[in-house]
């Protein structure tokens, strides 16, 4: 238990009614989870606004409310502070009730448009199989001294990740890898951490839909870099255009990482098949399990902040070398001489990359045939920009549903169908319900042909209209090429 006035150290308050000498059970944001003597934080949401719950977390034994707006009718015994943000003060009361955990390991934040949960996971393979006690809190779940939960959300709310992290102080970990996402950013959900290192992976077309402009989520994602402090380090991926613009402004020392141009970490594929690449990473040659040239990105990112972090040379890059491929990125399984790939892509750059990742390893006789969608009430934008370069670089295009969420999935087809060229139109068909798109891909592919099913990757279930169905793209596929004569 702590004072309420230990916890609010470092938050911008605008007034106090009350006494903050009062004895902190915990803090919550959710009214429906307050108990006696708890600290309830009002959010304004986009759907829920937190303050027409104050009067509901009283009742079930709230003492301090925290809220952005003042309250009209105040009750006796309750303590109120009126804050300028509310999420960024959940942030820094989350930190100061947990004894900061962040400041006693080393933090790492990974952020991105695509790589990051890739790079997040390797790292946290990597520490783990060097006998390095370490924790990961990634999309796909949260990893620590045998505690394996699944994610809810790439970067979880500050209350979550501070809880967690608490736990893994608790546990002797002394390194955790995070990817820090947009929306995390944005809405003070690392507010208050201190970072060991950050590492910047590329920025590309997503979610415009909520940031309203690619400036807007470049300077999202710039914000984590300003932040970091003098005692930490950056890293950022050269090749990329916005690469440099993350370091304008930080006080951490710089680093950088390329395959194309002059980098403090450089890497180069001498190459590439289905089973791996053979690269060399500044002088010294590595065999990775992994495919792609984003992946020869990832490797070597892992590979710079290993390096930064003092892990000598030739046990890195015997440990790199066995890293396995993270599931649902570039995942791949083999039958009847049919090679079958699942890939979380689900942005312009991540397909088009795991697409040519493809094109440059298969032979010209080979087909190659996509299965992909969109996500509903997300970006609509990038759905014809989708639907070019899924039928510019298949052999074969099938336009199914992803997680449409609330919307139709056959409009959805059809905006990712305004964007395919009249040259490639007689390469696409259209199959909303999307175990029968991955079954119609089974019976095309011939002896030695690609599938590539793309968009959902390590998710166990598919959301329609609310309600999330179970639905694992590995399995349908593996299960489907399995039935095949």
């Amino acid at each position: 238990m702590k004072l309420l006035r230990e916890i609010l150290y470092k938050v911008e308050i605008n007034s106090v009614t009350g006494d903050t000498s009062l004895i902190v059970s915990k803090i919550e944001f959710d009214s429906r989870l307050v108990n006696e003597g708890d600290v309830y934080v009002a959010i304004p949401g986009v759907n829920v606004d937190g303050h027409d719950f104050i009067v509901q977390a009283i009742q079930n034994g709230a003492k301090c409310i925290i809220s952005e707006k003042t309250s009209e009718q105040k009750i006796e015994g309750i303590v109120y502070v009126n804050v300028k943000s509310s999420r960024k003060a959940l942030a820094i009361l989350s930190s100061n009730y947990f004894d900061n955990p962040s400041s006693k390991l080393n933090l790492i934040g990974v952020t991105g448009t695509n790589g990051k949960t890739t790079i997040a996971t390797l790292l946290f393979n990597l520490y783990s199989s060097l006998g390095l006690k370490s924790g990961l809190i990634s999309t796909v779940n949260i990893l620590y001294d045998n505690i394996n939960l699944k994610a809810s959300q790439t970067t979880p709310d500050s209350l979550t990740i501070n809880r967690y992290l608490s736990e893994m102080v608790n546990a002797d970990v002394r390194y955790c890898f995070m990817e820090v996402s947009s929306h995390g950013i944005d809405q003070f959900r690392t507010e208050g951490l201190i970072f060991k290192g950050g590492i910047f992976t590329n920025l590309t077309h997503d979610h415009l839909d909520y940031h309203e402009s690619f400036e807007n989520y470049r300077d999202t994602k710039k914000q984590f870099f300003d932040s970091l402090s003098s005692n930490s380090f950056a890293i950022t991926n050269n090749d990329d255009k916005n690469g440099l613009i993350m370091l304008q402004n930080t006080l951490a020392d710089r680093f950088t990482y390329s395959l194309n141009s002059v980098s403090d970490f450089k890497v180069k594929i001498l190459e590439s098949s289905f089973d791996g690449m053979l690269l060399k990473i500044n002088n010294s040659e590595i065999w990775s399990k992994l495919v792609g040239k984003f992946n020869a990105y990832n490797i070597l990112s892992v590979y710079s902040v290993a390096s930064i972090l003092g892990i000598p040379r030739d046990e890195l890059l015997k440990a790199l070398s066995s890293l396995d491929a993270v599931a649902g990125r570039f995942q791949f399984y083999k039958k009847n001489k049919i090679t079958a790939i699942v890939d979380y892509a689900h942005t312009p750059d991540a397909l088009e990359n795991i697409l040519n990742s493809i094109n440059e390893i298969k032979t010209s006789s080979n087909n190659l045939i996509t299965v992909v969608g969109c996500g509903g009430n997300r970006d609509k934008s990038k759905r014809p920009i989708m639907g070019d370069i899924a039928s510019d670089l298949s052999s074969k295009v099938i336009f199914t549903s992803d997680n449409p969420r609330f919307e139709d999935p056959d409009t959805i087809i059809k905006e990712m169908i305004s964007g395919v060229k009249s040259s490639n139109s007689n390469k696409t068909i259209s199959i909303s319900n999307r175990k029968e798109a991955i079954k119609a891909a089974c019976q095309f592919a011939q002896s030695n042909d690609i599938i590539l099913v793309a968009g959902k990757g390590h998710e166990s279930y598919q959301e329609v209209k609310g309600i999330k169905s179970d639905f694992d793209d590995f399995k349908i596929l593996k299960e489907l090429l399995n039935q095949k004569n």
